[in-house]
């Protein structure tokens, strides 16, 4: 292996930590739905490795796609370009989506009053319920039904990974399996790497966070911090 392609692997590792930092998609929405969701740390974490696994590996298969087809660099820069749009987008209306939910949840679980009247001569009493908590019954399966890793998982697929396509094309093109290799391991366990150690200190710190009683709004909450990480992409291009 030359000393040019252990150049692009350090550029590829460097690339993917700043790629990942100055990005608020790649660990926000993880943050934010792990804690109004309540996983475990271990299931944030592994959501986040798979979703950042298809992050990578959409932009490696389009890269080795373009190579395959002969497209230009440019060209493929276009293509993920409009992945970033679309991805943003789907972001946003996540956000909102759960942001909107999250009220209605919200709502439900609002705290009223109910009045019981005893017989004549009896003082009557009051008591405080929800009727989120009065009602909702818990089933071991339950969690197995939630749509929501898959969709962020979904949405990661679609973002793209810009530093990669040229990094990865280089190699490709010199048919250098083992650059080709080398350049997306770089990247991709430093992107990865990033994301769960980022995820994992936040989630954490999230965790001591007591709400009080803005608690119900905690999805709510995590859908207005998703919103605000896909418009940051959308408008700001991170």
């Amino acid at each position: 292996m030359n000393r040019e392609i252990l150049l692009l692997a350090g550029t590829a590792a460097s690339l993917g930590l700043v790629h990942t930092i100055i990005g608020p998609d790649h660990y926000l929405p993880f943050i934010v739905i792990g804690r109004a969701r309540r996983w475990s740390l271990r299931k944030t974490l592994a959501v986040s490795f798979l979703a950042g696994l298809g992050h990578i590996l959409s932009s490696v298969v389009l890269g080795l796609l373009g190579i395959g087809l002969g497209i230009a660099v440019t060209r493929l820069e276009n293509v993920e370009s409009a992945r970033g749009e679309v991805a943003a987008w789907l972001l946003i209306g996540f956000g909102l989506a759960y942001f909107f939910w999250g009220l209605r949840s919200a709502w439900k679980k609002r705290p009223h009053e109910h009045k019981h009247i005893h017989g004549a001569g009896e003082a009557g009493h009051v008591h405080v319920h929800t009727h989120e908590g009065a009602h909702t019954h818990l089933h071991p399966d339950s969690e197995k039904k939630n749509i929501t890793p898959w969709v962020l998982f979904t949405i990661f697929v679609f973002g793209p990974c810009e530093p990669l396509i040229p990094l990865v094309m280089y190699p490709a093109a010199r048919h250098s399996t083992a650059g080709v290799v080398l350049v997306t391991a770089a990247f991709g366990l430093t992107t990865i790497g990033t994301m769960l150690v980022m995820i994992a200190a936040a989630s954490y710190g999230a965790s001591l966070v007591r709400l009080g009683q803005l608690e119900r709004y905690a999805h709510a909450l995590a859908g207005a911090m998703i919103l605000v990480s896909g418009l940051a992409v959308m408008l700001l291009g991170l």
